[in-house]
C-alpha cells in the first residue's frame, strides 16, 4: 500500500509533525458511542470521521478515550507492540476485571507460549475434519426458518449456530455451549451497560464452567491433538507447564471470544443480499464467489470497534497528543472503509487487489487465530441459504448491537424456500 501524506507512520524522531512537544493536547468529546444507531448510520458518521477528525477523544464511558478511525492509524497501533500494549487496556470500555486472560492480555514474547498451542488448531487440516460438522448444523438451525417461510436470522440462526459449532470445537456438551453463550450474551449486555458488579459477577460464572472443563480434563485427557484444553493443560515454555492460572484465563478467553463476532455479523450479510437482489441472484447461480463475498462482507461490516491499546509513552496522530496510559480504541469498522486504502470503500466491489489488507481480524501478532474457523462458519452459512432459497429480504425493524461491537441483534426476514419447498440435508 502507497502510504497517504497524512498517513502518522513515520516515527517521530524523523518526524516534527509527530513530536510531542508541538502536538496539540485538548480532550474535546467528538462523538458519543452510545448514541443510537441504524444499520447505515455508524459508517455514514466513521466517513464524516475519517475526513474531519480522524484521531477523536470522546468523554464515554468512565474517564474517556481515544479512538482511531483511519486504517493506517489502526494499523500502526496494531503492528507496533513495542509502543501500544495489550496488557493494561485491549477494550474500550474496560471489562477486564476478573484475571488476565492469555493471549490478548498479554504482550510478546509472553503471549507466545498460548498462540503456539491454539495455532495448531486452525490449521487448514483441522479446518477440513471440522467442516462437515459444520454444515450440518448450518442445514440444522436454518431448516426451520426457510420451511417457515419466515424467521429472524439473527436471533433464530445467529445467536445459536456459533455455540453450537464451539461446542464441536471444544468437544463440550451442546448444553453447555448453550449456557456459555446466554451467559456471554449477559456479560456483553453489562459491559454495554457499564455494569461492573454485574460484569464481574457473570465473568465469574464463566471463570467456573472454564475451571471445570479444565478439571474434567485433568481428571480425564483427551488426545492433546484434538483437545484444545488439554493441549494448553500438558503444555510447556521452556521447560516449565504454563501456569494455571494462565490456563484457565486463556480456556475462559477462548470459549467466549469467538461466540460474539459471529452472533452480530450474521445478520450484516443478509441484510446486504436483501438490499442487493442482484448480486443474491448472482452468488446462488455462482456459489464458487461465496468465499470471496464474505471476505468483501467481512471487510464492509467487521464488528469491532472497541478493541484498544495503550500507550507506553506519549505520542501524536494526526497532530494529536494522546498522553502514555491513556486508552486508544481501535475503530476496525472505520479503518475498514477507509478510502485512502479501499477505493469506494463504502460499496461492495468484487475482487478487490488489496483485499487482504482489511483488519476485521485484527493484524499483527495479536491477529486472530480462529479466522479460519470465522470464515468457515460465514461462508457455509451463505452457502445453505442461498442453495434453499429462491429469495430472501428483510421484512422488519432491524435492531443493532451498541458499541463495543458493530452489527446486528434482530434481523425479522421471509425465506422463498427453493422451488417452493426446503431442500434436503
Amino acid at each position: 500500500m502507497t502510504p497517504h501524506p497524512t498517513d502518522d507512520r513515520t516515527d517521530s524522531n524523523h518526524d516534527p509533525a509527530q513530536d510531542p512537544a508541538t502536538a496539540t493536547r485538548e480532550l474535546t468529546d467528538d462523538f458519543d458511542p452510545r448514541a443510537p444507531e441504524t444499520f447505515t448510520s455508524a459508517h455514514e458518521l466513521y466517513r464524516e470521521m475519517r475526513a474531519h477528525c480522524p484521531v477523536a477523544h470522546s468523554e464515554g464511558f468512565d474517564g474517556g478515550f481515544w479512538a482511531l478511525f483511519r486504517h493506517s492509524d489502526v494499523n500502526r497501533v496494531l503492528r507496533d507492540v513495542d509502543t501500544f500494549t495489550t496488557s493494561v487496556q485491549n477494550t474500550v470500555p474496560k471489562f477486564a476485571f476478573t484475571g488476565r486472560r492469555p493471549p490478548l492480555h498479554l504482550d510478546p514474547p509472553e503471549h507466545t507460549a498460548y498462540r503456539r498451542v491454539i495455532n495448531r488448531f486452525f490449521t487448514p487440516t483441522k479446518m477440513r475434519a471440522l467442516h462437515p460438522t459444520v454444515r450440518e448444523l448450518a442445514v440444522e438451525q436454518l431448516t426451520p426458518l426457510i420451511e417457515a417461510g419466515a424467521g429472524d436470522i439473527s436471533v433464530d440462526y445467529a445467536q445459536k449456530f456459533p455455540a453450537l459449532v464451539f461446542a464441536e470445537f471444544f468437544n463440550l456438551p451442546r448444553e453447555l455451549s448453550t449456557r456459555i453463550k446466554e451467559i456471554s450474551a449477559a456479560y456483553v449486555a453489562a459491559i454495554i451497560a457499564v455494569d461492573d458488579e454485574t460484569v464481574k459477577q457473570l465473568s465469574g460464572k464463566l471463570y467456573a464452567i472454564a475451571q471445570d472443563v479444565i478439571d474434567q480434563r485433568r481428571a480425564e485427557p483427551m488426545d492433546p491433538e484434538a483437545d484444545l484444553t488439554t493441549a494448553l493443560t500438558q503444555a510447556t515454555y521452556e521447560g516449565e507447564p504454563l501456569p494455571p492460572d494462565m490456563v484457565l484465563g486463556c480456556v475462559r478467553q477462548l470459549l467466549v471470544t469467538g461466540m460474539v463476532a459471529p452472533s452480530v455479523f450474521i445478520g450484516n450479510m443478509f441484510v446486504h443480499l436483501s438490499r442487493d437482489p442482484e448480486l443474491q441472484t448472482t452468488l446462488r447461480e455462482n456459489p464458487d464467489r461465496i468465499p470471496a463475498a464474505v471476505e468483501e462482507f467481512l471487510r464492509l461490516y467487521g464488528p469491532y470497534r472497541g478493541m484498544a491499546r495503550t500507550a507506553r509513552e506519549d505520542v501524536v496522530f494526526n497532530g494529536r497528543l494522546i498522553k502514555a496510559g491513556e486508552p486508544i480504541a481501535l475503530v476496525y469498522t472505520s479503518a475498514n472503509r477507509d478510502e485512502r486504502v479501499f477505493p469506494d470503500g463504502e460499496s461492495f466491489v468484487f475482487d478487490r487487489p488489496n483485499l487482504s489488507e482489511h483488519i476485521s481480524f485484527g493484524a499483527g501478532v495479536h491477529s486472530c487465530p480462529g479466522a479460519p474457523l470465522a470464515r468457515m462458519m460465514l461462508t457455509t452459512t451463505l452457502e445453505e441459504a442461498l442453495a434453499r432459497t429462491d429469495d430472501f429480504a428483510v421484512t422488519g425493524e432491524i435492531v443493532m448491537a451498541k458499541w463495543a461491537e458493530w452489527g446486528t441483534n434482530s434481523v425479522p426476514m421471509r425465506f422463498v424456500p427453493a422451488g417452493g419447498g426446503a431442500r434436503g440435508a
